[in-house]
């Protein structure tokens, strides 16, 4: 593990990548929980429907968190 900044491939920083990286990793899981749900309904599951339901939302809000952190640390550059 480096203990460093890079960027000199990418030209981005680690930590902005890694912010990036983690806000298309929860809208990705909330698409991707969309599926599950519509899944657990069509069984008639509504308590595996209600959990998959919870897990979006808390996906959705780390999008929501990522996206909000990425804008002001690029909007102070």
């Amino acid at each position: 593990m480096s203990t460093t900044e890079t960027g000199h491939v990418t030209g981005t920083k680690d930590k902005d990548y890694n912010i990036l990286w983690f806000t298309e990793a929860c809208l990705d899981n909330a698409l991707r929980l969309e599926t599950y749900i519509a899944d657990a309904e069509r069984d008639g599951d509504t308590e595996l429907a209600d959990f998959f339901r919870k897990a979006q939302a808390e996906s959705q809000k780390g999008a929501e968190q990522g996206k909000r952190l990425l804008a002001s640390r690029l909007a102070a550059q």
